[in-house]
């Protein structure tokens, strides 16, 4: 039967053939992997996309073949013709799938030489300087683990697509050169040659589109979308980047959960062959807030934040009564479980400067031993308010207690951050184990302290939850949204919410973002003028589409599931984008460098 690979060059890929071929003549091109020269034969494995296959050099049998071969080295791109032989006893390879076999050579022909690379292709375990893969990035995917990031990446985008097929909706491709709406992120800008002065924006995401989309009557959209945001960058972020963007009318929050529950248990099933128990657990955001310091946490394991306020509100310990006389105040901490010994006064120290970076301005410890609680803490709490921290936080013999005592979000922020910490130090995370949870209620605004105004924390069309409606006008911060984020191994997979639908609303909420009539109309009229014409309910979701990529195989970084991604500093190493441009296009684009 014919290979469905097979081409002019080729009867059949490096990782197809069995032992049900042996005898067969075959032709196969790739890359020469490895060359194992033992005088009279020379082995080489040959390698492309499917895998391996090894090719024997005999001069009994093919001596002008074998001379030829002696100059092959690690890279060259070669053609092989010769006979599928059956490998018997010690010389079976089980580690690749075409170990059974080898072809013995018939014939060889040097399709391209190749000089020495920068690092070894065939060595998986080297752990090469990120800048060097990237500069030569075309040389960094041809290692196995790379090609299998990017076969992985298409068979999820391939999952993602029949799901959403499968459940009525319908994929429709948005603008990518659109209007600037600047609200969230920078916009990246793009001038226009035939209007002078004006600028489109890449998207930073689908969403007026896809909420027109509503308008129109399409019910189910999604896309897999490219966006763009001018930010600064993480190891989770890119200037451009892919996600799943989803919208749908005449829904709740519950609708939107269920379909992308559905969505993630399909992916897990058929990606990982693991199965995920729905619904999936839900937390709002002051609970992540409160138990794990984040809006996106890590629940593999506990280290919850405790407050212990009421205990030492009245103790001998100045500045845990300083601290608790405030309204914001808090005292806070977390239990590590029969570490003690972990926490030296070098360790401790360490954790403390660690803190201080979110703002806390010191950390206590209490360690228990055989005989009670020890802390540098005993000079200021007596005996009894040491036992009773030790009672309300649990702790046993050769448990450790944690504190910070500040303003409840910093005490938040530092400890949850410490936990993080803490658990990747001692190895507590068990990396085989996948944690996805909703976190819900998100507040709808935040407040901008260099602006003096409140602004949307997620986008400007979030709704509120229809009973915080009348705190619009009175407490906005006590608002909270129908927003929502899917969380997975304490990062977020993606969020979203419900929309504003109603033109009152809106308005209500365009006030509390201190917009004017004329930003309205400026930044969002087209959107506003089509919810004049009958808009239904609705809303959606976007899933980071790299981030789940990279999550599900285990990637430190997304850059390892991108094909071309840029550096932290947004630069592409390959081709040194972004660079100087001719001054013509300058001139052209009615542009000129100040």
């Amino acid at each position: 039967m014919e290979s469905n690979t097979q081409t002019s060059y080729r009867t059949h890929t490096c990782g197809e053939l069995r032992s049900q071929d042996r005898d067969s003549i075959v032709t196969l091109t790739g890359w020469v992997h490895r060359r194992r020269d033992l005088g009279m034969l020379i082995f080489v494995d040959l390698r492309d996309r499917f895998g391996l296959t090894q090719i024997t050099f005999n001069p009994e049998l093919h001596p002008d073949v074998h001379e030829l071969a002696r100059e092959l080295r690690h890279e060259f791109v070669i053609r092989v013709t010769g006979r599928v032989v059956l490998r018997e006893g010690t010389n079976v390879n089980r580690s690749v799938s075409t170990g059974e076999i080898e072809v013995v050579a018939m014939s060889l022909e040097i399709l391209s030489r190749a000089k020495t690379p920068p690092f070894a292709i065939n060595d998986e375990r080297l752990l090469l300087e990120e800048d060097l893969r990237l500069e030569y990035r075309y040389l960094d995917l041809r290692r196995p683990a790379m090609q299998q990031a990017l076969v992985f990446r298409h068979q999820l985008a391939q999952l993602v697509r029949t799901f959403f097929t499968d459940y009525q909706f319908v994929e429709v491709e948005t603008p990518v050169l659109m209007k600037s709406t600047p609200e969230g992120a920078r916009d990246y800008l793009v001038p226009s040659r035939i209007h002078p002065g004006k600028f489109y924006a890449l998207p930073q995401s689908p969403q007026i589109y896809k909420q027109l989309l509503m308008v129109s009557g399409l019910d189910r959209y999604f896309q897999i979308v490219k966006c763009f945001r001018d930010e600064d960058l993480r190891a989770d972020r890119q200037p451009e980047f892919t996600q799943v963007d989803v919208e749908m009318a005449s829904v709740d929050r519950e609708d939107v959960l269920r379909v992308v529950e559905q969505l993630m248990a399909r992916i897990f099933h058929v990606l990982m062959s693991e199965e995920i128990a729905l619904p999936l657990p839900r937390l709002t955001y002051e609970e992540a807030m409160n138990m794990y310091g984040s809006d996106k946490p890590d629940v593999r394991f506990d280290l919850k934040i405790q407050y212990i306020d009421d205990l030492v509100k009245h103790s001998g310990f100045q500045i845990f009564r300083d601290v608790l006389q405030t309204a914001t105040g808090a005292v806070g901490a977390i239990r590590v479980d029969g570490q003690a010994a972990a926490f030296s006064r070098k360790k401790t120290d360490a954790l403390t400067d660690y803190v201080k970076t979110f703002g806390a301005k010191g950390l206590a410890i209490i360690k228990m031993e055989g005989d009670g609680p020890v802390s540098s803490l005993s000079k200021f709490l007596d005996a009894g308010a040491l036992r009773s921290i030790a009672e309300r936080t649990g702790l046993r013999p050769g448990d450790a207690l944690l504190i910070v005592a500040d303003h409840r979000r910093v005490v938040q922020n530092s400890l949850g951050a410490l936990r993080l910490r803490i658990a990747e130090d001692l190895e507590l995370i068990d990396e085989r184990k996948s944690a996805l949870l909703w976190i819900v209620d998100f507040p709808l605004l935040d407040w901008d302290e260099e602006e003096r105004r409140y602004v949307a924390m997620h986008h400007p069309f979030t709704s509120p939850v229809d009973a915080d409606l009348p705190l619009m006008e009175t407490e906005p911060a006590k608002v909270r949204a129908k927003a929502y984020d899917l969380v997975m191994n304490g990062s977020e997979l993606g969020g979203g919410s419900i929309r504003i639908h109603n033109k009152d609303v809106q308005n209500k909420m365009f006030d509390v973002l201190k917009l004017s009539e004329e930003e309205r109309q400026s930044k969002f009229g087209f959107l506003l003028r089509a919810f004049e014409y009958g808009v239904p309910p609705h809303g959606g979701i976007a899933l980071g589409f790299d981030r789940l990529a990279a999550l599900l195989l285990g990637r430190k970084s997304i850059r390892d599931v991108i094909a071309f991604p840029k550096t932290n500093s947004a630069v592409s190493l390959m081709d040194q984008a972004p660079s100087a441009v001719d001054e013509r296009q300058l001139r052209e684009l009615h542009i000129r460098i100040a």
